[in-house]
């Protein structure tokens, strides 16, 4: 890599290229940033929080701005750019509220005349990040982890560099010195992950290994949110109507790049055909077109590269007994757009039975009875989220402890709430994010004891 270079996935032209750093430049800026961190751990929990208020105050100010540029640079439409800034404004406000009672002192009773634990920051946290939420991801990590103390190093995604550069302008307005920009090349990671005392990833199954693997190596503490294949089980007394509007906004929503997005329909087969014909129409309705048009429904894929990518697990599941119920061709026109696509009879030797789907294409998974359906939601690597449709909640529930994955929903499609912990098991990564658990993720948890 020599570059980062962002282009409009709505055209394909290059818009904006900012050059990496020369190698020692990443030794200087991991200097000042511990140098930072010394005086940023000295403050009070609350202090803190008042100051990260500061770049909420930013992020608000200025959210049309940068909804445009994360629109120019990763394609999403317009009301999911200004959707992301929202829900970063409220992460920062969630944890400025929840941070100073959490990370109080513990005194915890023993036979010491005082004993306890504390919460304190590592250090440094290196965070390598993805292009697909470039102001979410990067503040879903780093909010949590300035909260607590640490400083926090940003190596961003390279196709994303005019929302990363004016993501860092909006936290130097905010007074914070904290946190930074390493645009450094892949090849630097590994000293980045050295120098730094505990790693954050987000992004694919096969980077996240190499991530690990580069960690273990120094042993860092690492936190991993890797891809997922989310299964839509849809029982027999499930509200159709309701199951196929939920999926289709789930599985096509930021064309589908989300790896939390519902990805595999199981439908047992009192259903099976009314569930495909209402997720085809509701699919149907998308109107693919330019992110920034309000009329547009379906936004572009990012790059080039990964519409081949889809493309290519399209014929192959064509090509290993799937039917195509919906779309499935590459269209001519400019931009990298990719229609919304059904993949029906999807079977293990199809690729995207196994594999993440990373686009608005679905597959369709006929299961015999509702006990197969649970297994073929778990006859996967992947285990970030699941959703189960069903009018009997009760039953619903106790199907979700069978499920082997990080969160379930029921009558709802698969999502992030603040209070509730992110990640998942298996193939999607190990750590948590959001609520107090993806606060505690960073911190040395210090037991004392005095005689």
């Amino acid at each position: 890599m020599t570059a980062f270079t962002s282009c409009n996935p709505a055209n394909g032209e290059i818009v904006f290229t900012r050059a990496i750093w020369p190698e020692h430049q990443l030794a200087r800026c991991v200097q000042t940033l511990k140098s930072a961190q010394q005086t940023w751990q000295q403050l009070t929990v609350a202090e803190r929080a008042q100051q990260m208020l500061q770049l909420a105050t930013q992020l608000h100010t200025h959210r049309e701005e940068l909804a445009g540029l994360v629109s120019l640079e990763v394609g999403k439409r317009t009301a999911e750019c200004l959707a992301e800034i929202d829900k970063s404004v409220q992460l920062i406000r969630y944890y400025a509220q929840l941070a100073p009672e959490l990370l109080q002192a513990l005194n915890i009773p023993t036979q010491a005349s005082r004993s306890g634990v504390a919460f304190e920051a590592l250090g440094l946290v290196l965070a390598v990040m993805p292009w697909n939420y470039p102001i979410w991801q990067v503040l879903r990590f780093a909010v949590p982890a300035l909260m607590a103390g640490n400083a926090c190093l940003v190596k961003p995604a390279p196709s994303v560099p005019q929302c990363t550069q004016r993501l860092l302008e909006l936290v130097r307005a905010a007074g914070l010195q904290v946190l930074d920009i390493a645009w450094i090349a892949h090849e630097q990671v590994e000293d980045a992950i050295r120098l730094a005392d505990a790693v954050a990833f987000t992004g694919s199954t096969q980077t996240g290994r190499v991530i690990a693997a580069l960690a273990g190596k120094h042993l860092k503490k690492t936190v991993l949110e890797l891809g997922g294949s989310n299964p839509f089980i849809v029982l027999a007394d499930a509200d159709i109507t309701a199951a196929a509007h939920d999926a289709a906004n789930s599985r096509f929503r930021d064309a589908g790049q989300s790896c939390n997005a519902a990805k595999r329909m199981i439908v047992v087969p009192e259903v099976a055909e009314a569930f495909i014909a209402a997720f085809c129409a509701e699919a149907s309705k998308l109107k693919a077109g330019d992110p920034r048009h309000p009329d547009t429904t379906l936004s572009p894929l990012t790059r080039a590269d990964l519409r081949e990518v889809l493309h290519s697990q399209v014929l192959d599941a064509l090509a290993h007994g799937a039917t195509l119920a919906l779309g499935g061709q590459v269209p001519t026109t400019a931009g990298f757009f990719y229609p919304a696509t059904v993949l029906d009879h999807v079977n293990p030797r199809c690729r995207v039975y196994h594999e993440e789907v990373f686009g608005p294409v679905a597959s369709i998974l006929r299961a015999c009875d509702e006990d197969d359906a649970l297994r073929l939601a778990n006859d996967t690597p992947f285990g970030l989220g699941a959703s189960i449709y069903s009018a009997d909640s009760e039953h619903a529930w106790q199907l979700a402890q069978r499920l082997e994955t990080g969160s379930v929903f029921i009558n709802r499609h698969t999502s992030s709430d603040l209070r509730l912990p992110f990640g998942g098991v298996k193939s999607s990564g190990y750590g948590r994010e959001l609520s107090e658990f993806g606060l505690y993720e960073f911190v040395n948890v210090k037991t004392y004891w005095q005689k």
